[in-house]
């Protein structure tokens, strides 16, 4: 993948795994929704229903959980120290694990749609839309408040 590289070549080692989505947006839907009743996860579309799409981010566009957004977003995760992280998309079980991720930024992302960024403890999460502008991008964090 093309992303891979251009974090390799900012000194970031990458580990490619190419069926860890399914397990890793379990994880971070039980980190970070796990307030939410099955109801509540329905309504807001959390997962695929019927003929919606469910994105994991709608947890911070129907304002379910404290975030920030846009540009407070991105300054919150380019300032996030990040060590090793996972990276992974929404509609892909493609997923990249991150190591010395200090470096990584939200401009690493330009071009990347319905991506989610976590620490390995799923503290803090960083998610870019496919309606970024509209909605996102959204820096998050698991138990405490922004």
């Amino acid at each position: 993948m093309k992303i891979a590289s251009m974090l390799e070549n900012k000194k970031i080692k990458v580990a490619e795994i190419p069926k860890w989505g399914t397990f890793l947006r379990k994880l971070w839907e039980d980190n970070f929704a796990n307030h939410l009743t099955l109801e509540e996860k329905k309504d807001i579309y959390l997962w695929n229903n019927n003929d919606f799409c469910g994105y994991l981010w709608h947890l911070f566009s129907y304002e379910k959980k404290e975030c920030l957004q846009g540009q407070e977003a991105e300054k919150a995760f380019n300032d996030e120290h990040k060590g090793s992280c996972y990276v992974f998309w929404q509609h892909t079980d493609y997923v990249l694990i991150l190591e010395n991720a200090d470096v990584l930024n939200s401009n690493d992302l330009e071009g990347e749609y319905d991506i989610y960024v976590v620490d390995k403890e799923f503290n803090w999460t960083y998610v870019k839309t496919h309606e970024t502008g509209l909605c996102g991008s959204y820096y998050g964090r698991k138990d405490t408040k922004i």
